[in-house]
């Protein structure tokens, strides 16, 4: 599964293979301008006109590298270096000197004035990149800010210069629309304050080394569909229902049976074998008409959930969209955990019940899923100081209960019950819908229920939620996409898996 490093071991990486391929650093740098280059001549014709802004380090190195690459391809190629106390590095230099006598090289020693760069249709950022150990201070960011006020498309290379890779950043920080990482994706790419300065961001790889990066460790990873499929269980000719589960949902109320709906229909889809449904007697016809392959199993109130009899066939349950908040669902919900000791999916008021009643947190069976949105966690966890914090709350909170504990959202964090992060790579923002969340408890409660452990359970459920939804954006586009659509394209995401 891919990793995700530190910005130490990024460092090491580069020295590893430059020691091990072997390769002169100047030929790595080389393959990194070659990588960049390739990625953005296949995007931006020769009639864009370039701007390259470079420090002396480096990221200044590769800044200068690919200006003479693009001049080699026919671009129109403006270079500007910003003057510092600091040494230049032997491979700046190296490019310098190769750069000579084919871009015009302007050095900036002072704040400049926006209007510099205004003959310029795409500005690179070559000034700092992955190795910044604090905020940007003195001329270069004044040169940062200067290069914010444009109205130009920015590229960073590798990194955005101030924004630092694996810890909180201050100061001035380059407000991307492009961020070319080199082989590996930052922690930081991953975290709504980033994406400010992030944009969109491009892995390209320049074979970096293999094998330290697979003996190395980090907690933290990125999904793939390589990954997905590997945890996929085929089914077998002679499988039969009894062999895939028998979940039980309970969701709904009065005014949100559809909630119901939205979860079971897409826990069936997710390859379920058999579903009971509770809902308060309001939801019986909502349900019976509208998902014909569930069972419904009617509470005794007839607008809200109270009680639920004979839990010991189910093999998993997934509870809490739509099911309120008032007393007697949260005595009904302290019962259920009491007395249901299999792993469990707890959304939505469920968990808003837990983050009221906190003591019921040492009722949660180990191995549970629990799949907060934001601010769902917010009431769980308490506030947090910026998004590091935040994840570490996160892990924090799936080692107290032993459970996995997935924070909804861009690359939804799931985090295993030792602490590891997994960050998804599907989805888009055409989910941010109502309802969507429903159909992942469904998912993840149909998966628990086929004996898939708590993790590869969330793994593979929400990256199977994540690609339905990007199946219904590319369908439906992105601003029309409803919960209802996720559901539709559930069996596309799967063959799309199985392929």
């Amino acid at each position: 599964m891919p990793k995700i490093l530190s910005a130490k071991q990024i460092k090491q990486l580069d020295s590893y293979t430059i020691q091990h391929e072997p390769i002169a650093s100047i030929d790595l740098m080389e393959r990194a301008c070659r990588a960049f280059e390739c990625w953005l001549t296949e995007r931006f014709d020769v009639n864009h006109r370039i701007g390259i802004v470079c420090g002396i380090g480096n990221n200044g190195g590769d800044g200068l590298g690919i200006a003479r690459l693009l001049y080699e391809s026919g671009y129109i190629v403006q270079v500007w270096i910003i003057k510092s106390e600091s040494t230049e590095s032997s491979d700046f230099k190296i490019n310098k000197e190769r750069l000579k006598n084919k871009v015009a090289i302007k050095d900036i020693e002072s704040a400049p004035d926006p209007e510099i760069f205004s003959s310029c249709d795409i500005l690179i950022d070559a000034i700092l990149g992955s190795g910044l150990s604090r905020a940007v201070e003195g001329l270069n960011a004044a040169v940062i800010e200067c290069i914010n006020q444009t109205n130009i498309l920015r590229v960073a290379i590798d990194v955005p210069s101030g924004l630092m890779m694996d810890q909180p950043s201050t100061g001035s920080i380059i407000k991307a629309h492009h961020t070319v990482s080199f082989q590996l994706p930052k922690l930081a790419f991953f975290f709504p304050q980033s994406y400010p300065f992030v944009g969109c961001w491009h892995v390209v790889p320049i074979g970096l080394s293999k094998t330290f990066i697979n003996q190395e460790t980090s907690p933290y990873f990125y999904l793939s569909l390589k990954n997905i499929k590997q945890i996929l269980k085929p089914r077998l000719t002679f499988d039969h229902k009894g062999r895939h589960g028998h979940a039980l949902i309970i969701a709904g109320s009065i005014g949100k049976i559809g909630a119901a709906v939205l979860a079971s229909r897409a826990s069936l889809r997710a390859g379920l074998g058999l579903l009971t449904t509770h809902v308060p007697k309001c939801g019986n016809i909502i349900l019976q008409t509208s998902v014909p392959e569930a069972m419904v199993n009617l509470d005794s109130h007839e607008e809200f959930f109270t009680s639920v009899n004979s839990i010991d066939h189910y093999s998993a349950i997934g509870i809490g969209p739509g099911i309120g908040q008032g007393n007697e669902t949260l005595n009904a919900f302290a019962s259920l955990l009491k007395q249901f000791k299999l792993p469990m999916v707890i959304d939505a008021d469920a968990l808003n019940i837990l983050s009221t009643n906190k003591e019921l947190l040492k009722e949660i069976t180990e191995g549970s899923i629990l799949t907060p949105h934001p601010k769902e966690f917010e009431r769980l966890v308490g506030r947090w100081k910026n998004d590091f914090e935040r994840l570490e709350k996160q892990q924090q909170l799936a080692k107290q209960l032993k459970c996995v504990v997935v924070l909804k959202g861009a690359y939804s964090s799931i985090v295993s019950p030792d602490g590891d992060v997994y960050f998804n790579s599907t989805g888009n923002p055409g989910m941010a819908t109502g309802g969507t969340g429903d159909i992942l408890t469904g998912i993840l409660t149909g998966l628990l229920a086929q004996k898939y452990s708590s993790l590869h359970a969330a793994l593979l459920g929400v990256y199977v939620h994540g690609l339905a939804g990007d199946i219904a954006a590319y369908e439906k586009g992105m601003n029309s996409v409803i919960a209802s659509d996720l559901i539709e394209f559930l069996a596309n995401a799967f063959k799309k898996i199985t392929a």
